[in-house]
C-alpha cells in the first residue's frame, strides 16, 4: 500500500504531546519582535496542542495559518465542545498551521529520520485510504472537505482493498478510525464519516498522485458478515496491550498535545448527520495567512533557507533527536540562531542534549496555555486521574528505582528497563479494562512505548516513551519534584519542595 503523499504517518499530528519545558537559555526568544503579545506563538502552540482551531465566521486566521472554510457541514469542537462527537459549537471555519515553503514532514525520509510512529501504521494507512476512496466523490474537485460516508462503506472499501473480514481485522479497522478521528484525519459523527480539516494539508502537487491511487482502490464490495461495526462496538478497537507488538506509538494528548498532533480528543467534533445520502460535497473556501517565517528567511539563499526549513522539520517531527552533524542549521551558530526564533514564533524551543537537537514548547507560552485551558469552561482536559497513575507508576518502576540502585546515571526519563503489565496490575486499583485503556492511551500519545518480550529474563513490557526526548532540563526537574511529591509526601524531600512552591 502506497503511502499517502504529502504527509508523515496518518496518526500522527504535529507529533508528540509532549510535557512543556522552558525556553533553552541558550537561545533567545525574538517573538515579540514580530509579535509584541505573544499571541500568534500561543495559537500555534494551542494548534499543535489541541489540533485545527476553530474560528469565527469573521475571524480571521494568525499568520502562519491556513483559513479552511468547508461549508455549513462541517462543525468543529471549540471552547466549549464537550468532547469527541461534541458539536454544542458549530462553525464551517478552522485554521491549520502553514507548512513552511510547503515543506511537509514526509521531507524526513529524505534524511533517512524516522517520524513518531504510529500504532498499527499499516492498518491506519488502508483505513486513511478507504475513507478517502469513500468521501472523495468528486475527483475533479480536491480531497477536502468530499463527501459524508457511512462506516458501513469504509469498512467495505478496507475489506476489498485487505482481502480480509474477520473479526480481528475488523476490530483493527475500528481501531484506526477512531485514532484518525481523534488526530483531526477524519471526522465521525455514529456511523458517518467525511474527511477532516488535516486531509486539506494535502499539498496540490500531490492530488494528482492521490487521484490516481483513488481510482485504483477497490470499491466497497457486499459483506459476508454483519455490514455496520459501529465505533462504540467490539469493546476498544484494539486487541489488549498484552497481544499487540511493539508499540507504535501516534501523537494525539494529554497535557499539551502536539496533534496532531496532542490532541487529546479530536479537535474536530462530529458533524451532525444522519446519513450520507443526503449529503453532497460542498465547496470549500482557502486563504493563507501571512507568511510568519518570510522576515527571518528572506535574508538567506536558496540553499539556506532550504537547510532552515528541513531542520525545522526534523526537529519537530522526529522521534528521535537529531544529530547535528545531519543538517547545516544546527551546525551552524549563525544558522542555528535564526532555527530558535523561528520554532520561537510558533510557541517553540530548542532542546540541546550533548550534539543532538529536538523541540519542545516554550515555557512560557506552554504556562499561558495551561493556564487559558484551566479558565475556559469544558476546555478538553488532560490525562485522566487514572491515566496518570499509570504514567507514574511505570516511572517509579521504569527510572526511579533503576536509578536509585545505580542502573541508571544519566539525567534522562527514558529507561531500558520495562515494567511487566503483571507488574502494573499488581501496583494498581484500577480495573483490568479501566488499566488496559491507561495503556492505550499512553502508548498513543507517546508517554509509553511498549517493549517486546525477547526471552523469559527480559519479558518486555512499558517504558517511558519518545515524548520524554522533549523535556527540557526545568521540565525535568519538575517531574522529579511531582513524583517525590507522589512516592513520599511526608519526606523531608516533599517538605522542602511544598515550601519552596509556597
Amino acid at each position: 500500500m502506497a503511502e499517502i503523499p504529502g504527509t508523515q504517518n496518518p496518526g500522527t499530528q504535529n507529533p508528540g504531546i509532549e510535557t512543556p519545558g522552558t525556553e533553552n537559555p541558550n537561545t533567545k526568544n525574538p517573538g515579540a519582535e514580530v509579535d509584541p503579545g505573544g499571541a500568534a506563538a500561543l495559537e500555534h502552540a494551542r494548534a499543535r496542542a489541541h489540533g485545527p482551531l476553530a474560528l469565527r465566521l469573521a475571524e480571521p486566521a494568525p499568520p502562519g495559518f491556513v483559513r479552511l472554510s468547508g461549508g455549513d457541514a462541517t462543525p468543529v469542537a471549540g471552547e466549549g465542545a464537550a468532547g469527541p462527537g461534541a458539536a454544542s459549537t458549530r462553525t464551517p471555519v478552522v485554521a491549520l498551521p502553514v507548512w513552511p515553503d510547503g515543506v511537509t514532514p514526509s521531507v524526513l525520509d529524505e534524511y533517512g529520520l524516522a517520524p513518531v510512529p504510529v500504532e498499527r501504521s499499516g492498518e491506519t494507512r488502508r483505513v486513511l485510504a478507504a475513507c478517502l476512496r469513500a468521501c472523495w466523490t468528486d475527483l475533479a474537485a480536491e480531497p477536502w472537505p468530499g463527501a459524508p460516508a457511512s462506516i458501513s462503506d469504509v469498512l467495505a472499501c478496507y475489506r476489498a482493498l485487505t482481502g480480509r473480514g474477520d473479526d480481528m481485522t475488523r476490530s483493527w479497522a475500528v481501531g484506526a478510525l477512531r485514532r484518525l478521528a481523534d488526530t483531526g484525519w477524519i471526522i465521525r459523527s455514529g456511523d458517518v464519516v467525511r474527511l477532516g480539516p488535516r486531509c486539506a494539508t494535502w499539498p496540490p502537487e500531490s492530488h494528482a498522485v492521490l487521484r490516481e491511487l483513488v481510482r485504483r482502490l477497490p470499491g466497497p464490495q457486499p459483506a459476508d458478515g454483519p455490514a455496520t461495526l459501529s465505533l462504540e462496538e467490539s469493546g476498544s478497537g484494539d486487541p489488549a496491550p498484552s497481544d499487540l507488538a511493539p508499540s507504535e506509538t501516534a501523537t494525539s494528548g494529554p497535557v499539551l498535545s502536539d496533534t496532531a498532533s496532542s490532541v487529546t480528543a479530536s479537535s474536530v467534533a462530529a458533524p451532525s448527520v444522519t446519513g450520507p445520502s443526503d449529503h453532497r460535497p460542498v465547496s470549500a473556501g482557502r486563504d493563507e495567512t501571512s507568511p510568519d517565517f518570510d522576515g527571518l528567511l528572506s535574508p538567506y539563499d536558496e540553499r539556506r533557507r532550504a537547510e532552515l526549513v528541513a531542520a525545522l522539520m526534523a526537529v519537530e517531527h522526529a522521534a528521535e533527536p537529531v544529530h547535528e552533524a545531519r543538517f547545516a542549521a544546527l551546525r551552524d551558530p549563525a544558522l542555528r540562531r535564526t532555527l530558535a526564533e523561528m520554532l520561537a514564533r510558533r510557541g517553540r524551543t530548542l532542546i540541546q542534549r550533548r550534539d543532538t537537537w529536538i523541540s519542545g514548547y516554550d515555557d512560557a507560552v506552554a504556562a499561558r496555555l495551561i493556564g487559558a485551558s484551566r479558565r475556559t469552561a469544558g476546555a478538553r482536559p488532560g490525562l485522566t486521574e487514572g491515566e496518570r497513575a499509570v504514567l507514574t507508576l511505570v516511572l517509579v518502576h521504569s527510572v526511579a528505582i533503576p536509578r536509585a540502585d545505580g542502573l541508571l546515571s544519566e539525567d534522562t526519563w527514558l529507561s531500558p528497563y520495562p515494567v511487566a503489565v503483571e507488574e502494573l496490575r499488581r501496583r494498581t486499583l484500577l480495573p483490568i479494562g479501566e488499566l488496559e485503556s491507561a495503556l492505550r492511551t499512553l502508548r498513543q500519545v507517546g508517554l509509553l512505548t511498549q517493549v517486546k518480550a525477547v526471552s523469559e529474563e527480559a519479558p518486555g513490557g512499558y517504558v517511558p516513551g519518545p515524548q520524554f526526548h522533549r523535556l527540557t532540563a526545568a521540565a525535568r526537574r519538575r517531574l522529579q519534584e511531582e513524583l517525590i511529591l507522589a512516592a513520599g509526601p511526608q519526606t523531608p524531600l516533599a517538605t522542602a519542595i511544598r515550601s519552596r512552591r509556597a
